[in-house]
């Protein structure tokens, strides 16, 4: 029993040291590292999403230092700040990586609001930004020239039509829209009502109601919907206030429960805890972009393998906010392409070697490029996709498998 004990703790040791070799090889130690900082709302409530973002980032940085770093063997580094989902959080935050000397970039989380304040002091400090879960089309289209901002997620033009079209696709032509008082929620007041005067849409949004962060209650905005005669509901939520709204609606008549077409923000947080068995009782489902149900087998292999050792993450059910793990994953690979192309971690010159990045198979899908210079969308409507939860709160696709990549 004693050598089967001693055997064992042999083992976890090793598994430790392999573990610490791969994020951190010995080839590297004496050179300075390549700091990379993630900003995001780590302190905040029910939020999952700023560590969904954060494991993504560690399993690259750990596969691209295994493979011999940046710059002759400079490793990358981590650090992370938590703006809570406050903006003032957030400008100080970037203040603060910015005049540390070796960072070269800044991943950012969900809240499109807050990083809409911090693009004033994104701009002054020419610092790299690359917004992997935030979809306000103001964050990339900020008018800013150079640009240091670019995007591998959602932007509400392409998303808030996806959603409108779910509702067509359902048979249901009649839409209220129920929008969070927000930056945000305007961004997609203003991408609905284009793709509802494109004169593509078959869809009319019949009645827009509002909400204020933190209400305890969604339904007056719900029966205003109600009320106007619409056959669905475009939510865009966070977690908190759509899981009220989940349990609202399935405490009323089920000939008054519509369906919901949702908004991603509900994600990045404790949902399905928080909306409870009333979930089972809405028909509710959610934009996304990616799914590690339909990912490349390839890449999903190399990501499954990595992120085991860093981890609990053992099965695709296991990942928690999936876009964000997907698209931090992809996002800081693309970033050490850069640097490389780049020769050097200088801020000006990796934003330029971003615009010229050639092809590269990714998790989330191939990028052809990934960026140019009059594009810094990494994303296209190719990539979206409606998901739902499962019973267990597993988010799953609605569709088929997506066909193979061209």
């Amino acid at each position: 029993m004693a050598f089967l004990s001693l055997h064992g703790q042999w083992r976890t040791l090793r598994c430790l040291l392999l573990s610490l070799l791969i994020t951190f090889p010995v080839h590297g130690a004496d050179k300075p590292p390549v700091l990379v900082g993630l900003d995001a709302e780590f302190g905040l409530d029910n939020s999952i999403s700023a560590q969904a973002i954060e494991l993504g980032m560690r399993t690259a940085i750990a596969e691209v230092n295994a493979a011999g770093g940046v710059l002759g063997g400079r490793m990358l580094e981590l650090v992370t700040r938590d703006h809570r989902s406050i903006p003032a959080r957030g400008i100080r935050n970037i203040k603060e990586l910015a005049d540390m000397r070796d960072v070269v970039a800044v991943f950012g989380g969900r809240f499109s609001p807050v990083l809409i304040e911090q693009l004033p002091t994104l701009a002054a400090a020419r610092l790299p930004f690359i917004a992997v879960w935030s979809s306000a089309d103001a964050i990339v289209d900020n008018g800013s020239q150079p640009n240091y901002m670019f995007r591998i997620s959602l932007r509400d033009s392409l998303g808030m039509p996806h959603m409108l079209k779910s509702a067509e696709q359902l048979g249901l032509t009649r839409v209220g829209l129920l929008l969070t008082n927000t930056s945000w929620g305007r961004s997609n007041q203003a991408a609905a009502e284009r793709h509802a005067g494109s004169g593509k849409a078959r869809a009319r949004i019949v009645q827009t109601a509002w909400y204020n962060w933190r209400d305890t209650t969604l339904m007056p905005g719900y029966q205003r919907l109600l009320a106007a005669g619409a056959e669905a509901v475009v939510l865009v939520a966070n977690d908190d206030e759509a899981a009220i709204l989940v349990r609202e609606i399935a405490a009323l008549p089920p000939e008054q429960r519509l369906p919901v077409i949702s908004h991603w923000g509900v994600t990045g947080g404790n949902f399905v805890a928080q909306a409870g068995p009333a979930l089972q009782q809405v028909d509710f489902t959610v934009v996304q972009t990616f799914s590690f149900f339909k990912a490349d087998p390839k890449p999903l292999a190399t990501f499954m393998k990595t992120v085991a050792t860093l981890s609990p993450v053992r099965r695709i059910e296991d990942i928690q906010g999936p876009v964000g793990v997907a698209h931090a994953y992809d996002g800081v690979h693309l970033l050490a392409r850069a640097i490389r192309l780049a020769g050097s971690a200088e801020r000006p010159a990796v934003r330029d070697a971003l615009e010229k990045l050639g092809r590269h198979d990714g998790l989330v899908r191939r990028y052809n490029p990934p960026f140019t210079r009059e594009r810094h969308e990494a994303l296209g409507p190719e990539q979206l996709l409606m998901a739902r939860f499962r019973p267990d709160g597993v988010l799953v696709p609605v569709t088929a498998p997506a066909p193979a990549r061209k």
